[in-house]
């Protein structure tokens, strides 16, 4: 005789709670690992010096990893506890989603758990571990975004209100929040049915206007440093390319998947009450769209807009259709693990003749670099690097700071807010590189200047040493150029202060050097 099963939703709901919480638990325990032992990149270095000189902000950015990672440090050096904020990021980012589904469509628990999983089997929410300032921005981006639907559902003005202080702190942590503020006002301005939209909005900015005044008010006594970083000096070489959509446009699909995006478009307009979370992540994606026919749009850009797309997808998709991308997004997981165990794992020699392959050494031999580059150094030396990643990687690992010498890039701009050249001057000076170094170059701040090297893991890395490190020479061909090249302040902001140009007694630019043809 043949027996008859029920469908029993509870066993659904139970079997969809369970898969998550064990996913949940060892993408946690992974990303523990991963923050505990992946070698610390550039990147992290770089931002760990804010941490160090804490301030209100930054050469590159609003200060707000800055002051995360100085309360992090506090505690320990330890990458694992400079890395913790990142690594409980999307897991709670996810607790949140699992909150939101089940207040936006509480018949459909089965879905909701099952979305989550999805979410945390992506490779960027448990590989990504690393500390950027990107961190603090997606964590208050989302936590706006959250207050902001909880009003949508509530009215309460309590939530705007949060909604406008968390939108404040991502403000304070980078621009890219900007594109939220964005997305809020295009909301009230096309979907609100009433007049208290507009209060509600105001609540909004009024809430948020603190936090950006800071930011103002660093810029405006700091050379307007870090507008003219992402405004400006880092836009210069931007053209129309298609090259750059194209990228965008399959960056988009790899992070989202293809499986998730096909579902989404054959359900368009399954939701259309749901006008509020459509628009935190339409809006944003669109601006991206038309920002990438310019520019590249790095992948990090986007990511805090990704949950209201999948808490999205979780509503029009079907459980079914969810439980089988759980697998599907479990074998996409696979390579990446496999790609980074073979980064921390394989022997250095493995890399011979890949084109990072200096830098990979660097990276897992940062202590024992710094070691060799000290050992036969005098003990006045003042160490410095010809790039930013060098330089902020031995900082780190030296317990010191190693400024970069020379113009540099639009990046390693903190430089001059920390660094005094002035006290270098007389002293010796090593410079490292990862490759050949001409001593040409720095005979004319240098009496005398030799070149040496040292043999880590295989690589042999590039140091110059320069004796009696003329300052004056150095203020006049460096120094005068970075300011020409960085300091091109729109006649339209007003300067109450610029530390760089005072300090060195340097002039204000007024136009821009002509590019050379």
């Amino acid at each position: 005789m043949k027996k008859n099963f029920s469908f029993s939703p509870q066993r659904d709901i139970a079997q969809a709670r369970r898969h998550f919480m064990v996913v949940f638990t060892l993408s946690l325990l992974v990303k523990l690992w991963l923050a505990a032992y992946f070698p610390m990149t550039g990147d992290e270095a770089f931002f760990y010096q804010w941490g160090i000189y804490p301030d209100w902000g930054y050469s590159d950015h609003p200060p707000m990893v800055g002051w995360m990672l100085y309360v992090l440090n506090s505690f320990s050096p330890h990458p694992l506890m400079l890395r913790l904020v990142t690594v409980l990021l999307w897991s709670g980012i996810a607790l949140g989603m699992l909150d939101l589904m089940r207040r936006l469509d509480p018949a459909e628990e089965e879905k909701s758990w099952r979305l989550v999983t999805v979410f945390l089997l992506l490779p960027f929410t448990w590989g990504l571990t690393v500390v950027t300032t990107d961190t603090p921005l997606i964590l208050f981006m989302f936590v706006s975004g959250y207050c902001y639907l909880r009003g949508d559902l509530s009215g309460r003005f309590g939530w705007y209100a949060a909604t406008g202080i968390f939108l404040g702190l991502a403000l304070l942590s980078k621009y890219f929040a900007g594109l939220l503020a964005i997305a809020y006002f295009v909301h009230f301005l096309l979907f609100a049915r009433t007049g208290k939209g507009f209060v509600r909005l105001l609540c909004i900015a009024v809430c948020a206007l603190p936090f950006a005044a800071i930011n103002v008010g660093y810029n405006a006594t700091h050379c307007w440093s870090n507008v003219m970083f992402n405004l400006l000096n880092r836009n210069e070489d931007a053209q129309w390319s298609f090259k750059t959509i194209g990228i965008y446009l399959v960056m988009m699909l790899y992070l989202i998947t293809p499986w998730t995006l096909l579902a989404i478009v054959r359900a368009p307009m399954q939701r259309r009450d749901q006008t509020a979370l459509v628009t935190l992540f339409v809006l944003p994606f669109l601006l991206f769209f038309l920002l990438s026919t310019k520019k590249n749009i790095g992948l990090h850009w986007v990511l805090g807009f990704l949950p209201f797309l999948f808490i999205y997808a979780g509503m029009v998709i079907t459980s079914p259709a969810l439980q089988k991308y759980v697998r599907w997004n479990a074998w996409l997981a696979v390579p990446h693990l496999l790609a980074l165990l073979a980064l921390m794992f394989l022997p250095l020699s493995t890399w011979q003749g890949w084109r990072l392959h200096n830098e990979i050494v660097m990276h897992k031999s940062a202590p024992e670099l710094v070691a060799a580059l000290q050992k036969n150094a005098p003990a006045d030396t003042v160490m410095m690097a010809l790039a930013y990643t060098p330089a902020s990687l031995l900082s780190y690992h030296a317990g010191q700071y190693w400024p970069v010498f020379g113009v540099a890039r639009f990046h390693a701009r903190q430089d001059d807010v920390i660094v005094d050249f002035r006290q270098v001057a007389g002293k010796p000076v090593r410079i490292v590189d990862l490759k050949l170094i001409d001593p040409t170059a720095f005979r004319p701040y240098f009496d005398e200047v030799t070149i040496g090297s040292v043999e880590v893991g295989g690589v042999r890395f590039w140091y110059a040493d320069g004796t009696n490190f003329n300052y004056a020479v150095y203020r006049e061909q460096v120094l005068k150029t970075i300011a020409e090249r960085f300091y091109q302040i729109p006649s339209i902001l007003p300067v109450y202060g610029c530390q760089f140009l005072d300090r060195y007694g340097l002039k204000r630019p007024q136009t821009r050097p002509a590019e050379p043809q």
